[in-house]
C-alpha cells in the first residue's frame, strides 16, 4: 500500500491516471483507499508511473467464479487523493451510477487515453460485402448509460468527433467507425509522452496504416472504371 501523498495538481499524468481509475478502479466506502486492478500488468505499470509511485507493492486476486484467471492488484491509501476523486465526480461502486467526469479541457485527450487503455477495443477486417473494403472500429465500454452519453457529446462538441452508442443485453459501448478512429487516434495520442497501453496503440496503428493502401487501391479502380465509361 502506497504511503506517499498523491499530487492532485492537474497534470497530462493525472488525467491519464484519472481515467484508468473510471474503467477499472474502486473507490473504497472507508473513504481513504483507491483499488486499481487490471489482467494486465503492463496497465499496473502505467497506472503507477502516472501518480509517481514507486516501489509498490502488486498482489494478485481473482474475480468471481475466474478461479484460475489472476488479476493483477494495488491498493492505495490517501485521503486526500481519495477526497479529490470524490469532487471531480467519482465514488464507491461506480460502475452503473457514474456520470460526468470534471477533467480540465486542456487535458481531455489524456482522460479518453486512460479509458481506453481501461475499457477500450479496437478491431479491424475486411468486409466482404465490398471488395477491397477495410473497416476498422474503436470503442470504449462502461456499465453506466449517463457517463457513456456523456462521454461521446462531450468528444464531439470539443472535437468534433461522432461515435455511436450501441447496446447489446450484455454490454453497452461507445463506438468510432473508420474515419473517426483515425481522429480519435490522433487525438488522444498526440504529446502522449509515452504514458499509454504499447500493444493497444500497435494494434489500432497497424489496422489504420492499411486504410492508405485500401482506400487508395478503390480510388484507382473507381477512376480506371470511370475512364472506360
Amino acid at each position: 500500500m502506497s504511503k506517499k501523498t498523491i499530487s492532485t495538481r492537474w497534470t497530462k499524468k493525472l488525467a491519464y491516471a484519472v481515467g484508468l481509475i473510471v474503467s477499472d478502479g474502486n473507490l473504497s466506502p472507508d473513504g481513504r483507499h483507491i483499488t486499481f486492478t487490471s489482467k494486465d500488468f503492463d496497465l499496473i505499470e502505467q497506472f503507477l508511473a502516472a501518480l509517481n509511485i514507486q516501489d509498490h507493492h502488486i498482489g494478485k486476486k481473482s474475480r468471481g467464479h475466474e478461479l484460475e484467471k489472476k488479476y493483477f492488484v494495488v491498493q492505495i491509501g490517501d485521503v486526500r487523493f481519495y477526497r479529490f476523486l470524490l469532487t471531480i465526480g467519482l465514488m464507491p461502486n461506480k460502475s452503473k451510477i457514474l456520470k460526468d467526469i470534471r477533467i480540465p479541457k486542456r487535458l481531455f485527450p489524456h482522460f479518453v487515453r486512460g479509458e481506453f487503455d481501461g475499457d477500450g477495443t479496437s478491431y479491424s477486417y475486411y468486409d466482404p460485402r465490398w471488395k477491397s473494403s477495410f473497416m476498422v472500429y474503436t470503442a470504449i465500454v462502461s456499465a453506466s448509460p449517463i457517463f457513456l452519453t456523456w462521454l461521446q457529446n462531450t468528444i464531439t462538441k470539443n472535437y468534433g468527433i461522432s461515435g455511436k452508442i450501441n447496446v447489446s443485453q450484455k454490454i453497452q459501448q461507445l463506438v468510432f467507425a473508420k474515419k473517426a478512429s483515425k481522429q480519435l487516434f490522433n487525438m488522444i495520442y498526440k504529446n502522449a509522452e509515452n504514458l499509454y497501453l504499447k500493444r493497444k496503440y500497435l494494434k489500432l496503428s497497424e489496422a489504420l496504416a492499411i486504410l492508405p493502401t485500401v482506400q487508395g487501391k478503390n480510388a484507382r479502380v473507381e477512376k480506371l472504371v470511370n475512364s472506360h465509361a
